[in-house]
């Protein structure tokens, strides 16, 4: 450490040092006299460029700081050559050293001035005082990033609770939802007797139990109008031979956002709440789970999965717009609202489906696939189509005499998807485009090819094609072909290293001193936050999951099921599926922004639009996607 980096003065102005800290977190949510404390006891520390701040070989960190002015820059030994890299730069309002001030050892990076550097910097005692008293520093130097990204969800969810007004999270457990000790009855009692009990009980449902009291069925007003309706029995029918069976059953431990997932895909409005053992213990109904003023989730998938006419369908995209602004209010997060976006998007497309196969029914079974960020269940509401059929030839036809039948078919559905909102894709993949209506043996051959050749147009391929997964249909083919392809990407590590030198081209957009770096083909001083933000943390993270076989396509699932695998360490997984989270929940809410101006939807946004506490987690956030694809190059030798 040179002379001048050891010079230091108390400063003067207490008040100006204070406004400084309260610009950033996690200042900006201390009180008064804990930042006045900081201020007060704060050195002014210069650093001429170059300079070392913190070395590993000092011992352990005796000092906290905040950079005033310029940058700090990590710098580590890479293993493999010995050469010096830059793993980290923190610029003004950032703090360090965390991690190594809390744990009392020395730091593992050594701490650089990048350029003419002023840092506030308090000692340990200080330090730990303001550790042990103020809530928001303490949470913050244990949980950094998470604590940011609380913030950041906690600002976007008083913000939806404005206008829709408060609810229980998604994340509540069932137990605070269900109705305890639901109406049941036994198998035989008639279907009048029943009802009459519903009625007693001004409940509209009943659940059939055996003699242990496991669910074997259910029966809802909605059942009665259809037995009466359709003429399937007298009212003393026992309720056993009308009831539906196997009911929906969840355990007290799941949470709403999975009990809702159920209702909207599979059009429950109940489900039942058992112990370990299979046992009931409680009823929820879609009106206990929502209770929203303008729409809800379970309602509006039904109206969808209902719809007896394509214009109804296009009039209810808008709605899905008000429902992604109620799940942030009531505490659904980024992850969770781009299922909920994905499964209305399923309902619709088997919607038009079903419709056009009533109109116009090919008369051959077939599987509905999607791919890409449909595939991984990952959509906003700017989406477009990339979409393809796989078929069962039947026995005495060709397959381009099924191709024949099904295309004008596909051509149909394609462009009513498109009349609801999904746009046509402008690279064709499309269930309408030959090369993607084939059968299972087509798709396997093809798959062979794509994995044997490794091109750049497969390269480009791999990132649509290999997250795949069927909406409408038998399940059955698709499984058995995924099955044969994920096998031979695990045998074929020539393929596995090119996926992965493929995903590391698709940079974070960090510049060296964590500038951003702006997107080429967007409008001025802009991100692109799906190609720059999330596509280095889907690609990486799906060259871990198939080399891995972990089957999921979903990348936050990915994430988790390679920790379980012990290929992430789990604070790295972590991390990254903050980071991930953190990227998808700025674009939502850019999404929500542009519709409330009524601009087109984009995935640009120019991040000096956002306020000072979004760009900084925004960065840290495409740093753990740096972090990552560096874990990418290390497996691989890139």
């Amino acid at each position: 450490m040179t002379a001048s980096s050891q010079d230091s003065a108390r400063p003067q102005n207490t008040r100006a040092i204070m406004a400084f800290l309260r610009e950033h977190s996690p200042f900006s949510n201390m009180d008064d006299a804990h930042l006045a404390h900081y201020a007060e006891h704060a050195s002014l520390r210069f650093y001429a460029d170059g300079d070392v701040v913190l070395s590993p070989d000092d011992g352990p960190v005796q000092r906290f700081y905040v950079v005033k002015q310029g940058r700090i820059r990590g710098e580590r030994e890479r293993d493999k050559d010995g050469e010096t890299e830059t793993t980290f730069e923190i610029s003004q309002g950032e703090c360090f050293p965390l991690a190594a001030l809390i744990g009392e050892r020395p730091t593992r990076t050594l701490h650089r001035a990048s350029g003419d550097t002023f840092c506030l910097s308090i000692e340990h005692d200080t330090f730990v005082m303001l550790f042990s008293q103020s809530d928001p520093f303490r949470d913050f130097c244990l949980r950094g990033v998470s604590s940011l990204l609380d913030q950041v969800n906690q600002r976007i969810q008083t913000g939806a609770m404005a206008s829709i007004g408060s609810s229980n999270s998604l994340d509540t457990p069932l137990e605070r939802y269900a109705i305890r000790n639901p109406i049941v009855c036994s198998p035989d009692l008639p279907v009048r007797k029943a009802v009459a009990r519903m009625h007693e009980n001004s409940v509209g449902s009943i659940v059939i139990t055996d003699d242990k009291r496991h669910p074997t069925g259910i029966f809802t007003l909605r059942d009665l109008r259809t037995m009466v309706a359709e003429e399937k029995g007298p009212l003393d029918t026992p309720i056993g031979q009308v009831m539906t069976r196997n009911p929906c059953c969840l355990t007290a431990n799941a949470d709403a956002f999975e009990a809702a997932m159920l209702m909207a895909e599979h059009h429950f409005a109940h489900i039942c709440v058992v112990d370990d053992d299979h046992r009931l213990i409680g009823m929820v109904s879609e009106r206990d789970l929502f209770s929203l003023q303008r729409v809800d989730l379970v309602n509006l998938a039904r109206t969808i999965g209902t719809a007896s006419h394509l214009r109804t369908l296009v009039s209810l995209r808008k709605d899905v717009s008000r429902l992604v602004d109620a799940m942030l209010a009531h505490g659904a997060d980024s992850g969770q609202v781009v299922k909920i976006i994905t499964t209305l998007n399923d309902v619709t497309v088997r919607r038009v489906l079903e419709l056009n196969i009533k109109k116009n029914d090919p008369g051959i079974p077939f599987t509905w696939l999607t791919f890409g960020s449909e595939g991984r269940q990952e959509q906003t509401l700017l989406t477009d189509q990339d979409n393809g059929i796989l078929f069962q030839t039947p026995e005495g036809m060709t397959e381009q005499q099924v191709r024949e039948k099904l295309l004008p078919f596909a051509e149909t559905v394609n462009e009513e998807l498109a009349e609801c909102g999904f746009t046509l894709c402008k690279g064709n993949i499309m269930a309408s485009n030959p090369k993607l209506c084939l059968s299972g043996r087509e798709w396997d051959d093809w798959f062979a090819r794509f994995i044997d050749a490794s091109t750049p147009q497969n390269l480009v391929y791999s990132s649509i094609f290999l997250d795949m997964r069927a909406v409408f249909g038998p399940m059955e083919p698709l499984e058995a072909l995924l099955d044969k392809v994920l096998t031979r990407i695990r045998k074929n590590d020539l393929f596995q290293k090119m996926l992965a030198g493929n995903a590391i081209t698709r940079k974070p957009p960090l510049t060296m001193f964590r500038n951003f770096r702006y997107a080429p083909d967007g409008k001025k001083n802009t991100l692109d936050l799906k190609r720059q933000g999330l596509a280095p943390f889907v690609e990486a993270v799906r060259v871990f999951a198939l080399a891995n076989s972990v089957g999921t396509a979903n990348t936050l699932e990915r994430m988790q099921q390679l920790a379980i695998k012990g290929v992430f360490d789990t604070k790295d997984a972590n991390a990254w599926q903050e980071a991930y989270s953190l990227i998808q929940a700025i674009r939502m809410r850019a999404h929500q922004e542009m519709l409330d101006r009524g601009d087109p939807l984009s995935n640009y946004i120019n991040p000096d639009d956002l306020n000072p506490l979004d760009r900084r987690i925004l960065r840290e956030s495409f740093r753990q996607a740096q972090r990552l694809q560096q874990k990418l190059e290390i497996t691989y030798q890139l």
